[in-house]
């Protein structure tokens, strides 16, 4: 049935379950889509169905189409590729990316689907949400030509910084991360690899994505002087500590925030969201990117997975949703 729906929900945290949805017929100016695949973010994700989002960011954190509240219940997510089924004859047919939750069907307003080009799989497509924040990161650092890079952290969103650090002309990129597993992913995405241990140093440019306390210290250790690390980690609700002591001071080094919840002042004036979600769907033409897609599962198989998924059980980048057509 068209008008009906399934839908994972965190019923507590630790536990989720998939529930039947009822929908409502879309009105002018929404669309019907049929979810062909989402994509579990593992950063934001884990930490939402752990029951690990600090109060004081619950409203910061909602996702746009979540219903219930932190910690639970919940229905949370944000990287769904679906097709148009009912609305605009322009769009029935073609394929959408939205930032939806885990979901067989849902009915949006049309300003929220982004088509994707069709030279995008819609199963790669599931990285848009990801690929728009590295792309919103390197707005945010403004890498110079010859720079000397490294980007500490081989998750989904260190591993997109990486793969379009690679075309930037005359820079030195290298992925750190301390699971030797990911020089594999290095190699897909064209960039070299070292574990923290070995990462070249004096670098002008880190870029910190592995959500650890040692990763942030070990990207303040791979600065030149005047150096700057763009800080793409997000905690949740741990603290951690810094050498802020030592040489942070007399090396003048930088710390700087980088967050997708609003478009970087760098970026050209004008730019919007969907603006910066369009090119990264461009930018998903890249075949390489299907490196960072390293497990996949059936809808129905979602309680059992994401459990899985937050312990580290199974390892690996972006997780994939696969939907039968109901």
């Amino acid at each position: 049935m068209k008008h009906t729906a399934r839908a994972f929900w965190l019923s507590a945290p630790g536990r989720g379950e998939i529930r039947e949805e009822r929908l409502v017929a879309p009105a002018e100016g929404e669309v019907l889509v049929r979810t062909l695949y989402t994509g579990v973010s593992r950063g934001t994700e884990t930490l939402v169905f752990s029951g690990r989002v600090p109060e004081n960011q619950h409203a910061t954190m909602r996702a746009p189409f979540q219903e219930g509240e932190f910690p639970a219940p919940v229905k949370y997510g944000y990287l769904s590729v679906g097709r148009v089924e009912e609305g605009p004859d322009a769009l029935v047919g073609r394929n959408v990316f939205c930032l939806y939750p885990h979901q067989s069907r849902y009915v949006v307003p049309t300003s929220a689907v982004t088509v994707v080009p069709e030279s995008v799989p819609a199963a790669r497509a599931v990285l848009a949400g990801t690929v728009e924040t590295a792309v919103n990161a390197l707005w945010d650092a403004a890498p110079l030509v010859g720079d000397r890079i490294a980007v500490v952290g081989g998750g989904m969103v260190g591993c997109s910084v990486a793969a379009l650090l690679a075309g930037y002309p005359g820079v030195r990129v290298q992925l750190v991360d301390a699971d030797p597993a990911r020089a594999d992913i290095a190699r897909a995405l064209g960039v070299d690899f070292a574990l923290p241990g070995d990462a070249l140093g004096e670098c002008d440019l880190v870029v910190h994505a592995s959500a650890s306390e040692q990763g942030l210290v070990t990207s303040l250790g791979l600065l030149a002087a005047e150096g700057t690390v763009i800080e793409l980690s997000w905690y949740g609700d741990r603290r951690i500590a810094l050498p802020l002591g030592e040489a942070f001071h007399s090396r003048r080094l930088t710390i700087r925030s980088s967050q997708v919840g609003t478009v970087s002042p760098a970026a050209r004036p004008g730019r919007t969201y969907a603006d910066r979600l369009a090119l990264a769907l461009e930018l998903l033409a890249d075949a390489r990117f299907d490196a960072l897609v390293t497990g996949e599962c059936a809808f129905d198989e979602l309680p059992d997975v994401l459990p899985r998924l937050a312990s580290g059980e199974l390892p690996g980048l972006c997780h994939r949703v696969r939907y039968a057509a109901e």
